[in-house]
């Protein structure tokens, strides 16, 4: 008998050992709620540190008994080549489940959520790998362009997305957006999980009761940080009200004329084939906001975490 555990003890240990890093897993599906999240707030992008960062759009996690919001920021991607697919709140079987983010060589379905800086829902238009250097679109990041020069300039319009601030998908006031081929693709790829740099950023969220909905009534003091985990920096940047479109954070530069917000106005302009200087907030194809973003961009999740909030 004693042989026989330890075998038993031995086996497992090498199953353990076996498990790759990596899952090719569309989505991982963690937090289940019966209240939906909050609409997303607007606001600025902050200006990026420098090349080699990429942007992880905000969103609404889960604590203990509300939602609370996990800033949008500036973080360095695991490996070269990688983009961000932001993760996203699904309705479903009566309650909200959490799909958590990951990094992958292509951006999968995050929900039709419309997140901006170039996540407008379907892709990333942020950006693009240029043999092993990462080249930022000014169009919708808010980038020196002194410092980083590694950019080009292209508006892409949006006919796919949607133009309201909805941060679930399904159910009534959420998108209505289903998976692409091409989405579903990429979800079956190799993909990485988020950095220990997001989780602790998103741990950093949860333990300030500013950030909660019930305290913040869905416009938090910190929506977005130059740098992941810094809540008190000198860049970082507050909700603005809904419906505003916000406007890149700081001097993007020469030629820059900053990112718009999360706003829909920045998305209705791109429907309409408008283009806009300057990246787009988080519902805009703008640097200096959430704006509406499109393309085939990696998207990024956490593991919400928050109690009851009020739906989007």
């Amino acid at each position: 008998m004693p042989n026989t555990r330890f075998l038993c003890l031995l086996l497992l240990a090498f199953v353990i050992l076996a498990i790759p890093a990596t899952s090719s897993a569309q989505v991982a599906v963690g937090v289940s709620i019966r209240v939906g999240p909050p609409a997303l707030p607007v606001y600025t992008q902050p200006i990026c540190p420098g090349p080699g960062y990429l942007w992880t759009p905000g969103y609404w996690a889960y604590g203990a008994d509300d939602y609370y919001w996990v800033p949008g920021t500036w973080v360095t991607p695991p490996g070269v080549g990688l983009l961000w697919t932001p993760g996203y709140w699904g309705w479903g079987g009566g309650l909200y489940a959490w799909h958590g983010g990951y990094w992958g060589r292509h951006v999968g379905f995050y929900g039709g959520i419309n997140y901006g800086f170039g996540y407008g829902g379907r892709g990333y238009w942020g950006g693009r790998w240029n043999g092993g250097v990462f080249a930022y679109n000014r169009a919708y990041n808010n980038v020196n362009v002194n410092v980083v020069h590694n950019t080009y300039n292209k508006t892409v319009v949006n006919n796919h997305t949607n133009v309201n601030r909805a941060s679930f998908n399904g159910g009534t006031g959420g998108t209505s957006a289903k998976a692409t081929a091409a989405e579903e693709s990429a979800g079956r790829e190799q993909h990485t999980s988020a950095t220990s740099e997001q989780s602790q950023h998103e741990h950093a969220a949860g333990t300030n009761r500013s950030q909660f909905a019930s305290e913040n009534h869905g416009h938090p003091g910190v929506a977005a940080t130059g740098k992941a985990g810094d809540f008190s920096g000198h860049g970082n940047v507050a909700a603005r009200g809904a419906g505003n479109q916000n406007r890149a954070n700081g001097n993007g530069g020469a030629g820059h004329k900053g990112a718009n917000s999360q706003g829909a106005a920045h998305q209705n302009a791109a429907n309409k084939g408008q283009h806009q200087n300057g990246a787009q907030g988080n519902h805009q194809p703008h640097p200096g906001g959430q704006g509406g973003a499109h393309g085939g961009g990696a998207h990024g999740g956490g593991h919400p975490h928050g109690g009851s909030g009020h739906p989007g």
